[in-house]
């Protein structure tokens, strides 16, 4: 019995060997989408390492809001991240530099419909690869425009940033301590010599006077940027090292204030913000890096050691997240998808386009592996191409596959406006409208999809709803010259000629060149416009002003309607003011119309806004019916002695 007991046994473990169980034991899937309430990650690198991929980007974000001193934090353009596990993985689908994928272990692409982050999880916290562009992209969505300086300070000083489930900690030089360091095309590469760190450029005698830095032109708004290791970005480090370690953030939002809004001189407004003249604050900041520079030093010597010690007196702690304060959901995700979605990734990049095209044909090709992110992402490259049909196509195709899908609907409209930058007129105006509503009640924050909504109500015949649409988009992109020029077009066709004005002599300067152009071309072309409703070239590419109904309700029926040339009106010839003052009381009895009362010395002043959802704000996240007692400063329009329009409202 023993013997047979003992046979049976054996061919037991023999069948179970040659023939494993599936049923309890299925494998992890090879790729999974991790989410948490703002953040989501595609992984072939396990839930573990998806979960913490998720932590780093929430305690980065809450760090960003302490900073700050943000309750909210707007991201109105959606954030994919896609974390693979290892460094083939990577060198497949980073950008190239010199022929060669680039080193560092992450990377940031910026797009007019989505954003992207990818990480080379085989690399020790590759997330510090993109601190330093995520500190943009969050500036970019929640912080009034700035300087140059400020940008790059606080971006500098964010990328020092190092965190673990215990403690996260800012302070240190950022570029003193990593392996890759960019270079002037936006990428990074190794280097055998390591350049100068941050400590080192400024331990020099002769720096940038301060009203020197704070002049220096310097735009971010399309994340290209040069090597990092100038004199322009150390100082800009130190500085804000100094406002904020020194508590001085807001008079630095006193100062822009002074500079942006008075446009004041860069001296004359350092002397009203911090009490001090443009030499005394240089030299409290040089004396204040001084007083670093051994721990400084110290650091860069532990660095070049490998050692993973950090100056405790160099740092600034933040309340960290913890594993148990982020939630997530995870779920598995099909090989085809997964591939899918990051061709679509590829396809941002202009030297892998053609490879995501080729990844992407034997997917569709299959019955069994083809899916709806294949055919988008087919879309948006025969978009790319301007092959707008075969995009239709495509994204009609995607649709049957999965008719939930919002991508499919935005991709369409996002068609049709690209169809209709060129000055000509959008195809499926009343189609387009439809998709964008609907892509809106999907993600009410999606900034994209209010712009081109508002350019479409301006085709289709509504001034009044263009504008509320485009204000949305400025208030959740405030530095979007984009999105102003479409309000200045928009202020054209409502013949608001001194609103128009105004906002494109202030464009005219901006950074964005395409921007500067076309503002610049409508100021050329105002006094036709105001003469004869038309502009001299009728067709000149972006010159493209609808003059259109004001009740606009072709719009709200969703139908496009024949532009239809509004009958004169007086322009509004009222100047814009200046007021600061303190807020007694709002009065939102009629809502969304507002009042404000604001004392200002010993007179007292109502200003009142149609619609105080749209108006613009600073310093706040939205506007309140219950503000009282607050310090302001407004911009608006003089009624009478004693009351006016707001144009803008800056809370402090």
């Amino acid at each position: 019995m023993a013997c047979t007991s003992a046979f049976r046994l054996v061919l037991l473990i023999v069948f179970l060997f040659c023939f494993p169980p599936t049923i309890g034991f299925a494998a992890e899937p090879s790729w999974i989408r991790v989410s948490s309430a703002h953040f989501s990650v595609l992984t072939n690198a396990g839930e573990k390492s998806g979960r913490d991929v998720i932590l780093r980007f929430e305690q980065m974000r809450s760090v960003f809001a302490q900073l700050l001193s943000k309750t909210k934090v707007n991201m109105p353009v959606p954030l994919d991240i896609i974390a693979v596990k290892s460094d083939e993985d990577y060198a497949r689908i980073a950008p190239m530099q010199h022929g060669k994928p680039i080193s560092a272990p992450g990377f940031f692409l910026a797009g007019e419909d989505r954003d992207y982050l990818v990480l080379d999880l085989s690399a020790d916290d590759s997330w510090r690869a993109v601190a330093h562009p995520f500190a943009h992209l969050l500036l970019n969505f929640n912080y009034p425009p700035t300087q140059g300086w400020f940008d790059e300070g606080f971006a500098e000083y964010f990328s020092s940033i190092t965190m673990d489930n215990r403690q996260v900690v800012l302070g240190g030089d950022p570029e003193a301590s990593f392996p890759w360091r960019e270079d002037l095309l936006d990428t990074r590469v190794q280097f055998q010599t390591p350049p100068k760190s941050l400590a080192e450029l400024l331990n020099v005698p002769v720096w940038l006077s301060i009203p020197d830095l704070f002049n220096t032109p310097h735009d971010t708004s399309m994340y290209q940027e040069g090597t990092h290791h100038t004199l322009f970005y150390a100082e800009s480090w130190i500085v804000m090292h100094y406002l904020i370690t020194q508590n001085k953030l807001s008079e630095t939002g006193a100062y822009f204030n002074a500079v942006e809004i008075k446009k004041l001189p860069v001296d004359q407004a350092i002397q009203q913000s911090y009490g001090v003249s443009a030499a005394q604050f240089e030299e409290a900041v040089k004396n204040y890096f001084h007083s670093l520079l051994p721990l400084l030093q110290a650091e860069g010597a532990r660095a070049q050691a490998g050692s993973s010690k950090t100056g405790v007196q160099l740092y600034q702690s933040y309340n960290p997240l913890g594993p148990t304060d982020v939630g997530g959901s995870v779920q598995p995700m099909p090989e085809n998808e997964a591939k899918s979605f990051i061709a679509e990734m590829e396809l941002r990049i202009p030297e892998r386009r053609e490879q995501a095209i080729t990844e992407l044909a034997p997917i569709v090709a299959d019955e069994k592996r083809n899916n709806s992110v294949a055919h988008r992402a087919l879309a948006f490259a025969h978009m790319q191409r301007k092959e707008f049909d075969k995009a239709s196509e495509e994204l009609d195709t995607a649709a049957e596959l999965d008719s939930r899908d919002p991508w499919v609907r935005f991709y369409r409209a996002l068609s049709k406006y690209w169809q209709g930058r060129d000055g000509r007129s959008f195809p499926g105006l009343s189609n387009m409208i439809q998709d964008l509503r609907v892509v809106l009640d999907w993600s009410p924050d999606l900034a994209e999809a209010y712009n081109m909504l508002a350019m479409a109500r301006l085709e289709g015949g509504g001034v009044n709803s263009a504008l509320e649409s485009m204000r949305a988009a400025i208030a959740l992109s405030p530095r979007n010259n984009e999105y102003l020029l479409g309000l200045a077009q928009i202020y054209m066709a409502g013949k608001k000629w001194d609103d128009a004005t105004a906002l494109l002599e202030q464009l005219k300067n901006s950074p964005n060149v395409k921007v500067a152009q076309q503002a610049r071309q409508n100021l050329q072309d105002l006094p036709m416009i105001k003469k004869y409703g038309v502009p001299p070239q009728q067709n000149a590419p972006e010159t493209k002003v609808t003059y259109a109904q004001s009740d606009d309700r072709a719009d709200e029926q969703g139908k496009e309607s024949p532009a239809a040339v509004a009958p004169a009106s007086r322009p509004d010839t009222r100047k814009v003011q200046f007021l600061k003052g303190r807020l007694v009381k709002v009065d939102c009895a009629n809502d969304p119309v507002a009042i404000i009362t604001v004392s200002a010395g010993s007179k007292t002043l109502k200003l009142r806004t149609d619609n105080y959802k749209s108006l613009l704000i600073i310093g706040a996240d939205e506007f309140s019916c219950t503000w009282s007692g607050r310090p302001i400063a407004a911009n608006y329009k003089p009624g009478g002695k004693a009351d006016g329009d707001l144009v803008s409202l800056e809370v402090q």
